[in-house]
């Protein structure tokens, strides 16, 4: 499975993202995210999801049936928990990570599978923050699994997650007394973190970033030893 790895230039161990991609695969705009985050002083891994079906497996955003078709050729199952379980246990073997600080966020695609990260191996993550991730009604069920800090991002115009399925994630995590935040931008729609796409929305973007990052600040302090 390749990957993307991004080093920041601090020296010492540091917290490491697990960066998981669109539907549109491992693309340039996901690299730059990745190039972001690891200037805020975090090591980043973006795997490759789409790995089985190299090399033609990327797509530009005007490509969305292509995109989707692909998608949903993943095996949502085990196997795709064993790729993000070798990813994880890639990301704690460098020497330069500290392994009990890993946090994992997505968008899209990406996003729906920090949430079954989340669920399905929080025994191996810190924290985690999905952005607009579309949730199979098995990963809600799952949510009683969960037991890190999870901030979890949507559109309020997402025409792929509606405001009755947000509610029923909301009221999921609430019942089982999770700690977690859920915030709802409602203007933005799908997408709306990446500057590339038509729902592109600058002031949901920018203050989700901000807010992803203080997440992070808070449950992966960057403490170099």
């Amino acid at each position: 499975m390749p990957a993307v790895l991004i080093t920041p230039n601090q020296p010492g161990r540091k917290p490491a993202i697990l960066l998981l991609m669109e539907a549109f695969g491992l693309t340039p705009h996901i690299q730059d995210v990745a190039v972001r985050i690891a200037n805020r002083g975090y090591e980043v891994l973006v795997p490759d999801l789409y790995y089985r079906e190299l090399p033609n497996n990327k797509f530009g955003y005007d490509q969305v049936e292509q995109a989707m078709a692909m998608m949903w050729r993943l095996d949502f199952g085990q196997p795709m928990e064993n790729d993000i379980l070798a990813a994880l246990m890639y990301l704690k073997s460098l020497p330069d990570v500290d392994a009990n600080r890993i946090g994992v966020t997505g968008f899209c695609l990406g996003g729906g599978l920090t949430f079954f990260t989340a669920c399905k191996l929080s025994n191996q993550i810190t924290a985690a923050a999905p952005f607009y991730g579309m949730v199979l009604d098995e990963w809600i069920e799952a949510v009683q699994d969960i037991t890190v800090p999870v901030y979890l991002f949507f559109g309020g115009q997402d025409p792929f997650i509606l405001s009755d399925r947000i509610q029923q994630i909301n009221t999921r995590f609430q019942e089982l007394g999770k700690d977690y935040i859920l915030k709802v931008y409602p203007n933005a729609g799908h997408g709306f973190f990446c500057h590339e796409r038509s729902d592109y929305n600058r002031a949901a973007a920018e203050d989700a970033w901000c807010e992803l990052m203080g997440f992070f600040e808070k449950y992966l302090p960057k403490t170099w030893v």
